[in-house]
């Protein structure tokens, strides 16, 4: 998690709080020079205060390495307001709150205080970044960085360019969130990008079988827990479907669709697939193209994957939630 700290790389974060506090931790302990700045030098020193004792606690449980902490000192530090935070910043993140007014007043206080070629980024998980990128000058280096809660152990970040960002913006963002030990996908800017559009669609299915009483909101837990949702740590949604058989993820379509006809539509891009007899890892192309002789290495990982995992939620213990 941790490299020699450097001062070559000099980062902002604008929003101290607990997500923008998260985000400094994780491009800190990468290797930067971080600024934290909030709505006064007292809030983000304050801030900075709870991140130091935030990680000795983590180090403590072994959630971060030993040295974390030091490290975090020499990379880290409290600027007294944004203007100070971002002059000499490479890269800025913005992390304050959800109200589209008040990214727009902090990113144009950023973009008028910034080098003109600094990299600024939205931690914004709902606001079109076109929108959003409405206040900053030179906006091709603008874009979304959406880190996940909580950012120091979540590794996925979404990267969401709006029609007018550089590729050269994409790809130095890309390359720094990866020295920071996180994994980057590159998505369009629409509505909800793709990680909330997943995860509400999914949420949003499992309201409705509490509402229809067809189970429990504990049962429904259980049951994405340790099925579907078991899997998901190791294989994305079309790695599952191409080992599974999309002509069985066809017929199961139309299955659903004699009590849900609409909501359960089959999609164009899985009828043209087995129409065209790509039915996955048996024929050895389907939606990611799993040579059919890599077949037996890839259900020796899988087997060995969810035996792992089972043996690490074993030693865990079930959630505090009941």
């Amino acid at each position: 998690m941790t490299e020699t700290p450097t001062s070559s790389r000099k980062f902002a974060v604008v929003g101290s709080g607990y997500m923008g506090g998260g985000i400094a931790q994780v491009l800190a302990l990468g290797g930067a020079r971080v600024a934290l700045a909030d709505v006064s030098a007292e809030v983000a020193q304050k801030n900075y205060e709870r991140l130091l004792i935030e990680s000795d606690q983590f180090v403590a449980d072994g959630l971060f390495p030993e040295g974390s902490t030091e490290i975090l000192k020499q990379n880290l530090w409290a600027a007294k307001d944004i203007e100070e935070a971002v002059a000499d910043a490479d890269f800025i993140e913005e992390a304050v709150p959800e109200v589209i007014a008040i990214k727009h007043e902090t990113l144009a206080r950023i973009s008028a205080a910034a080098r003109p070629d600094a990299i600024i980024g939205s931690n914004t998980s709902t606001i079109s970044i076109a929108e959003l990128s409405q206040p900053v000058a030179n906006p091709e280096r603008f874009l979304g960085v959406h880190f996940s809660n909580p950012s120091p152990f979540i590794p996925g970040v979404e990267i969401i360019p709006h029609e007018g960002t550089s590729t050269e913006t994409v790809a130095a963002v890309r390359d720094l969130v990866h020295s920071a030990n996180k994994q980057t996908a590159v998505v369009k800017d629409v509505t909800g990008f793709v990680l909330n559009r997943l995860q509400y669609a999914l949420f949003h299915e499992a309201a409705q079988l509490v509402e229809q009483g067809i189970a429990t909101a504990e049962d429904v837990d259980t049951l994405v827990r340790t099925t579907f949702g078991f899997r998901l740590p190791f294989f994305g949604p079309f790695a599952i479907a191409d080992m599974a058989g999309l002509d069985v993820y066809n017929f199961c379509y139309k299955s659903l669709q004699t009590d849900f006809p609409e909501r359960f539509a089959t999609p164009k891009i899985l009828t043209d697939l087995v129409e065209a007899g790509k039915l996955g890892t048996k024929t050895g192309a389907g939606f990611l193209n799993v040579p059919a002789e890599r077949t037996p290495e890839l259900i020796a990982y899988r087997n060995k994957a969810y035996v792992a995992m089972q043996k690490l939620i074993e030693e865990l213990g079930p959630a505090p939630i009941n």
